[in-house]
This record gives C-alpha cells, structure tokens and sequence, in this order.
C-alpha cells in the first residue's frame, strides 16, 4: 500500500476601506477596487437591504449614476436587487436562493463581483450565496452598522441559522474587499448603534486594555454618536480583529475561538428571545456574565469587574437575565462546544485586555453570576450605594 500527502498553502489578500460617500461619482475607492482586479469582466451585481435603501432614498440612483460615470471599470448587471435585512433573513433560503438565482441568470462569475450593501445578517446570508455560486464569487461588503463595520463586515465568514442554531450553515470565504462608509450610519436606531458598542467592548477586553480605557474616555461621546469618536472606535475595533485573523487561525481548524467571548449566552439568548434580542444586546450580556463568572472564581479582580459591567450599563444595554430559564440558557454550552467542535473551549480574563481560555464551566456558577448580575445592573444612577453591599449580599 502507498500513501500521497501533499500541503496547500493559499495566501487571502483583502482590503478594508474607510470613507464617506462612496457612491460619490468623485470618490474612487470603488472603481480602483474593481479596476485592480485586471482580469475578468468586471460586471457587479449589486444587493442592498431593504431597510437602507428605505432610509437613503436616492442610494439607488446613486449605485447607477456611480456605474455611468465610471463605466470604463464596471458594468453594473440589471437593477440592484432589494432584499430584507435583520436576523431573521438568516432563517430561511429564500434569499439566498434569490441572489444565486441573480448570479445565475446575470451570468456573475468567478471574476465578477456581487457587492452587499447592508448590516450583518444580510452580508451574511449574500456571503454564502456568492461563496456558493460557481464555488466562489468575488464578494464586496458594504457594510451599514457599527457591528458590522467594526466586527462582522470585515471577517472572513459567510453563514445561515438551522435547526434553532446560530450560524449552523456557513462558509469561511474571505471578501474581495471591505468598504466602510460612515455615513451609512446616520440612519441607524439608537439601539442598533448601541449593538456595536458591545463588539468594541469585547475586543478591547482580550485583547487591548488601553482600547478598553479608551472606551471608558469616550463613553458620553459615543452614546451621543459624535462622529469622530466613532470612527476612532469602528477604525480600531476594525483593525484588531483583521490583527486576529491574520495570525490566529482564521479559518478556526483549532478548538479555540477568542473573538467570541461572550457568544456562548448571546448565541443561544437570541434563540431563546426568537430574536428580539439584537446580536449586540446579546453579545453585550453574555460578556457582563463570562466578566461576571471570571469574577466570581477568583480570576478577576473586583475593580476590574465593575469597570466592565459600567462601561456595559453606561452604553445603555440591559443586562438583567431574570427573565431567562437558566437551564435553558445553559443548553448553549453544549451547542457552542459542537459548533467549534472538539472540547468545549470558552474565554474568560484574567484582567481587562488578558483573555484565559477554560474548559470547564461550573453550572452552579453561571446562575449566581446572572443572579449578580440583576442585582448590580439594577442600581439607579443615584445609587452609588451599595455596589460593594451589592457584592456581599
């Protein structure tokens, strides 16, 4: 008998853009992004939510008057198509049926372009449509949230919910390239700019303790959406997980997985609360719970414990888990250790910016960490009362 073994070794290069006004005919991020990709067609077939083309009414005619004015780069194929945003996109195929049936009949291949233009989700559900179609399109994200500029817009994975589980389908399938436009994010809720806030908060956790007092300084900035405190944070946040994904197992073949400190809850609590939870609400209270837990086994010292759940509350997120079974909560241990496969593996810290990865977690003192927490995240902002009572009671 005989063996053959043979080592691939393939190199992704992408590019992170920031910018306002993308679709400004002046503006050539575009266009230079396209026109560096020499070979090919250049044609793009373009999707946009439909929650941003609601709330920047001319971005349509924007997209076409853009395509005329520098058509010597690209060809813009038929109408954009307009598709729903939110979690719940993620739920079902139509949509990405839709948009393989567009790469079809556009005739998109392997060196043209669809370009997504829109929150998390959605980039999420058009990623897997193009890494799927003819085994891979190139894809440019636009991305119109803080989570997404600064987390999920600039990583390197496509996916859809089955089966009551978050992300269960999925490809790891790096963009052709990344465009920030800040001004996709005037349009923006306050709750869903708050939802980034949580993925800042979580990076600056493990890996970046200057990053995290940097957040504390900024705080009344950010939770007035001052434009340049924001982008300082998007820029930041954006730049430390690209640092992860070059060196780190980008493709998670291991069994660790440090930028989702905090997911094991926040996964399941979005399944438990069928969505109303926004993935930011929900990253920000399974970070206040690890932070909590890590606290509570002697790991992190009190003060750095209070700095975090303050900075959590002073964003404005609730972070009270009363109102969740905590044995249905606790199912998504087992679901986050079969999703990354191997034993379970989840993140703790050791300080502000120093993450400890354990594997084990005592079930006994995840409960008394939520019941901490209600109790803490109760306290009115006249109550500097007690918060050591708080502690002891």
């Amino acid at each position: 008998m005989a063996s053959l073994h043979q080592t691939v070794r393939v190199e992704f290069r992408y590019q992170v853009h920031f910018t306002r006004g993308v679709f400004d005919r002046r503006n050539t991020i575009l266009r230079d992004l396209i026109l560096g990709a020499r070979e090919g067609l250049r044609k793009v077939l373009v999707v946009v939510e439909e929650q941003v083309s609601r709330a920047f009414p001319a971005l349509i005619d924007d997209i076409r008057s853009y395509a005329d004015a520098h058509a010597d780069a690209l060809e813009l194929v038929g109408d954009p198509q307009i598709i729903p945003g939110g979690e719940w996109i993620k739920q079902t195929k139509v949509y990405v049926d839709r948009i393989r049936a567009a790469i079809h009949q556009n005739q998109i291949c392997r060196h043209s372009f669809v370009m997504a233009i829109g929150g998390g989700a959605l980039l999420d559900a058009v990623g897997y449509a193009a890494a799927t179609a003819h085994r891979g399109v190139r894809l440019i994200r636009l991305p119109t949230t803080v989570l997404s500029q600064n987390d999920s817009g600039v990583g390197v994975k496509n996916s859809l919910n089955l089966f009551g589980k978050k992300n269960f389908i999925g490809t790891f399938a790096p963009p052709y390239a990344v465009i920030n436009d800040f001004e996709f994010l005037r349009s923006l809720s306050d709750r869903d700019f708050r939802s980034g806030l949580a993925e800042a908060a979580k990076v600056a956790l493990i890996k970046d303790a200057s990053f995290f007092e940097q957040l504390e300084a900024l705080t009344e900035r950010l939770t007035e959406r001052d434009s340049s405190a924001v982008e300082t944070v998007i820029y930041r946040c954006a730049e430390l997980h690209l640092q992860h994904i070059a060196g780190n197992d980008p493709f998670e073949l291991g069994r660790s997985r440090p930028l989702d400190f905090g997911h094991w809850a926040a996964h399941k609590l979005e399944q438990l609360t069928e969505h109303r939870l926004r993935h930011g609400e929900a990253v920000a209270i399974g970070i206040a719970l690890d932070s909590t837990y890590s606290h509570l086994i002697g790991m992190l010292s009190e003060d750095d414990w209070r700095r975090i759940i303050d900075l959590l509350l002073d964003f404005g997120f609730e972070l009270d888990l009363s109102q969740i079974a905590i044995e249905d909560l606790l199912v998504g241990l087992d679901e986050f250790r079969e999703h990354l496969g191997g034993e379970l593996t989840i993140m703790l810290l050791r300080a502000i910016g120093a993450g400890e990865e354990v594997h084990v977690m005592n079930e006994q003192v995840i409960e008394q960490s939520a019941a901490l927490l209600a109790r803490y995240s109760k306290r009115s902002s006249t109550a500097a009362v007690g918060r050591s009572a708080i502690l002891g009671a």
